[in-house]
């Protein structure tokens, strides 16, 4: 009979131990979440699956997941660190008077038949409403420039909003990736 319940008490310590662990590397290292709509196409897709990462700081072009004004967790792309000044000019990213490349856009902008990806604005001119961003903030936009609800709309996002960085799709399985930026 003693042997029997050692034999439970030692699952039960392993299961639990399991439980706590998972539970620290959850809420301080990765988590998981789901692509919701169409913003970050083509880069990624309705429905992907990838694993968030909540270790270091965003840097430029990262994507990253944060906690939205409308109380849902968004993916977008860092564009914008603070104190930088931002303007689209004729589909052309200028990060402080300096244009930048932006790799990920291209196929996307092969396929347009009218206009251009992103229309010209400066930072002034979005919801930020400054000539920088500002400070412990980003401003993120999605790669679907067309069918995005950005940092154009809504604004910088302060750092304690972010949740972390993301650039592996492990679903689907067909479509397991790491995302370049």
């Amino acid at each position: 009979m003693t042997k029997k319940k050692n034999g439970t008490f030692e699952w039960v310590k392993s299961i639990l131990g399991a439980l706590v662990i998972a539970f620290i590397i959850r809420s301080f290292f990765f988590t998981p979440i789901v692509v919701d709509g169409e913003s970050m196409n083509p880069t990624l897709q309705d429905k992907d699956r990838m694993v968030v990462t909540k270790i270091g700081e965003p840097k430029r072009f990262d994507i990253v997941v944060f906690h939205a004004p409308d109380g849902r967790d968004y993916i977008k792309r860092v564009i914008g660190l603070p104190g930088d000044s931002i303007e689209y000019k004729n589909d052309v990213l200028y990060i402080n008077g300096k244009a930048y490349n932006e790799p990920y856009l291209e196929k996307y902008k092969k396929r347009l038949n009218d206009g251009t990806l992103t229309y010209s604005f400066t930072l002034k001119e979005t919801a930020v409403g400054s000539d920088t961003v500002p400070k412990d903030s980003l401003f993120v936009m999605g790669d679907n420039r067309r069918r995005s609800n950005d940092s154009r709309d809504i604004g910088a996002i302060p750092m304690e909003k972010v949740i972390g960085t993301t650039n592996v799709v492990y679903y689907p399985i067909k479509e397991i990736k790491i995302v370049n930026n």
